[in-house]
């Protein structure tokens, strides 16, 4: 694959809509006629900037919702951490027992959609402030929780938080796990304390694990749209994400463009505040030639009581909550007494009851399900295929051009989706291929449009992970088969790619989970023909109908799980691979 053929690429569905959404938040367009009588379509204009930022509107407009997304944004990056950094010292670093089966209940809540979680904390914290049926603790013991902690910014970081520590888990638990025990146990024998040989020894070999990870999480948590829709909008708690696609839905495009550019900053932001808190040292030496033999930190007698209280906790935030959502799938009414008068199978086989839910009928009878279903596996499987493939090809220019500016260019601009957060992105794909540009006919309303963004979105990762698993190929596989009269095609299918096969799989898992669990990303680019299950769902939570939503949720959860089980069990590409003690 030429690199300038990778470059032509990235640059027209990378940087191209950046540059369209930039320049349209200088242009008057229809839509400003009725904001201003000076709007004069397709002329310059410092409006839409002013508006946002130094107007009567941009409190409510821009620096609340600023204010609270990066209060909720490093609020999620430090609960995550401790959470996630503690479980991965206890699998990795001591002799706490049962690690495997701690380690898959870890990566359960990263197979979910992150509002899952906080459809479940509502159900426990629901107040009567929303009306409807009230939740658990209200019901149970009659007793209303207060607001802040039924909506707003403490469910929102807690449900976060359990949703996203498992990065912390994975990406500190990798690292972690490639310390030499034996540095530990050398220090403890010149009289080091457990504490100073934490801060001296293993913090500063995990620090670009651990400052990675808040990263990966602080934007996460800030361009995040379902969970702050579901729990912020009730007390009026507006995060960026959700003020972008108020403004969206409000048709001013222009003041959405300049939040998503503004949003955009924020994140180039974060990124640079980590490679200066990395300083010139961004890589440590933890795998060397000799050997790695050591022993587990002991517990002692807290080996097994640590094993239990992990255990249950991680049971509670991976398991209780899926048990308790597919439980109220078979209730008839919510708040009702549990029992043989209150249980249905409406909800999942029932035909339409003007009496229940507007009419809406079970899930398994309902044709816009069957579209949804058609639609979200064609987006996942399809855009699975080519993330990975392409995640490969440009890692291969990446690594055999990386002398090359060329090459070095590629790798930087694949990495960009990375720093634009999934609605931005969105966004300007709506202004970019909302009618026909060049030979190519208006995308917008689409599946091409969800599974071309959904392969741009998933580029930083699957590129990284591509050009890593080239890079244990040597070039002499590829001479020789150049010598033998092979093109390069050939050897790339013949022989590179039955080499990284594994990698592929791997590739094609994490977007394929990610794709079928992806909302914040395609929810303003979706018609009614394009519908997926994620946007239905939404669909059925903001209009509270809980058991058809959370029919909706067990069958996604069902697919991605099933896809995860074939994945490993076919494909050997297990995400807990080399933590829990493997």
């Amino acid at each position: 694959m030429a690199p300038d053929t990778g470059l032509a690429f990235l640059s027209y569905v990378v940087l191209w809509p950046v540059f369209m959404i930039v320049s349209s938040t200088f242009r008057w367009n229809l839509q400003d006629l009725r904001l201003s009588d000076q709007a004069i379509p397709g002329h310059f204009t410092w409006f839409h900037w002013i508006r946002v930022l130094a107007s009567d509107t941009s409190y409510a407009l821009f620096y609340h919702p600023v204010f609270h997304s990066i209060c909720v944004g490093a609020a999620t990056s430090l609960l995550s951490m401790v959470i996630g950094c503690g479980l991965a010292w206890l699998v990795t670093r001591t002799d706490m027992p049962l690690k495997r089966t701690i380690t898959f209940l870890a990566v359960i809540p990263y197979l979910l959609p992150a509002w899952v979680l906080s459809q479940a904390w509502l159900m426990f914290f629901k107040n009567e402030k929303i009306g409807g049926v009230p939740g658990f603790i209200q019901s149970i013991f009659h007793i209303s929780p207060p607001d802040w902690l039924s909506y707003g910014f403490v469910p929102i970081v807690l449900t976060l938080s359990l949703h996203d520590c498992v990065y912390f888990f994975l990406i500190v638990g990798a690292a972690l796990s490639t310390i030499n025990p034996q540095l530990e146990e050398a220090a403890s024998l010149a009289g080091a304390r457990r504490f100073t040989i934490l801060r001296r020894i293993v913090l500063p070999v995990v620090l670009p694990s651990i400052l990675s990870a808040v990263i990966l999480v602080f934007t996460k948590a800030l361009s995040s749209y379902g969970v702050p829709q579901l729990l912020g909008t009730p007390v009026d708690y507006q995060m960026i994400a959700t003020m972008l696609y108020s403004s969206m839905r409000s048709r001013m495009t222009s003041e959405a463009s300049v939040l998503s550019i503004l949003l955009l900053l924020i994140s180039v932001a974060a990124i640079a505040f980590y490679f200066r808190a990395l300083g010139k040292r961004r890589s440590f030496v933890t795998v060397s030639g000799k050997s790695a033999g050591g022993s587990a930190q002991a517990l002692g007698r807290w080996r097994n009581p640590a094993a239990v209280v992990v255990l249950l906790l991680m049971a509670a935030m991976a398991v209780l909550p899926l048990l308790v959502l597919l439980a109220q799938t078979f209730l008839l009414k919510e708040g009702a007494p549990i029992g043989p008068q209150n249980f249905t199978l409406h909800y999942w086989i029932g035909g339409s009851d003007p009496d229940i839910n507007s009419g809406e009928p079970g899930i398994l009878k309902n044709p816009i399900f069957l579209l949804a279903l058609k639609n979200s596996l064609k987006i996942a499987g399809i855009s699975s295929i080519l993330a990975a493939a392409g995640g490969l090809l440009l890692g291969y220019v990446t690594v055999r051009s990386k002398r090359s500016w060329l090459g070095r260019l590629i790798d930087n601009v694949s990495f960009f989706p990375y720093l634009i957060p999934g609605i931005s992105l969105s966004a300007m794909y709506i202004t970019m291929f909302a009618k026909p540009v060049l030979y190519l006919p208006a995308l917008y309303g689409t599946l091409s449009l969800l599974v071309l963004i959904t392969v741009v979105k998933e580029l930083p990762f699957t590129v990284k992970a591509g050009g890593a698993a080239i890079m244990q190929l040597g070039e002499e596989l590829e001479e020789a088969a150049v010598v033998g009269g092979a093109s390069w095609l050939t050897s790339f299918r013949r022989i590179l790619l039955p080499l990284t096969r594994k990698s592929f799989v791997s590739l094609f898992l994490l977007v394929f989970i990610g794709a079928m669990k992806e909302m914040e990303l395609i929810i303003i680019l979706v018609t009614p023909r394009t519908e997926t299950l994620t946007t239905l769902t939404f669909f059925y939570a903001e209009r509270n109908y809980t058991q058809l939503m959370n029919v909706m949720l067990m069958i996604i959860i069902a697919i991605v799980l099933i896809v995860y089980a074939l994945s490993v069990k076919l494909g050997k590409a297990d995400l807990t691979q080399g933590i829990g003690g493997q």
